[in-house]
């Protein structure tokens, strides 16, 4: 009996483990978004463009700084990155988003980042991409 118990409980902690690492080496690469390359090419018809330059490594420190995002925990939800595209008004709020993938962890950062407030771009609306692992 005491045997038993034992072997059980060792099932129960490797679960407890393989729950810490909800995704496996095998995952299958999530499908594309089709409306994110029009999102990226709005992006980058704001260049060239001094401002907007400057703007992306201020925007840039700013999530770093501030570990947008972290929250919600996206990171764990997939292997495979996620890169977003905010669209933001004057005063650097996200008023949408777009990712390049379509999965519950590019979902996750989508939610994560509809209420961040980044610093006011140099022109609105403007596009603002950022690569998350």
């Amino acid at each position: 009996m005491f045997t038993r118990a034992l072997a059980l409980s060792a099932l129960l902690l490797l679960g407890g483990c393989a729950g810490m690492h909800p995704f496996s080496s095998e995952e299958a690469p999530p499908p594309t978004n089709p409306d994110f390359a029009g999102a990226m090419a709005r992006f980058n018809a704001q260049f060239p463009n001094e401002k907007a330059s400057r703007y992306e490594d201020l925007s840039i420190s700013y999530n770093n700084q501030h570990k947008l995002d972290e929250r919600g925990q996206c990171h764990e939800r997939s292997k495979f990155p996620v890169v977003i595209v905010l669209t933001l008004d004057a005063n650097g709020k996200v008023l949408s988003s777009t990712t390049d993938v379509m999965n519950a962890k590019a979902e996750c950062f989508r939610q994560a980042y509809a209420s961040v407030q980044l610093p006011a771009p140099p022109f609105a609306p403007y596009l603002k991409p950022i690569r998350l692992r």
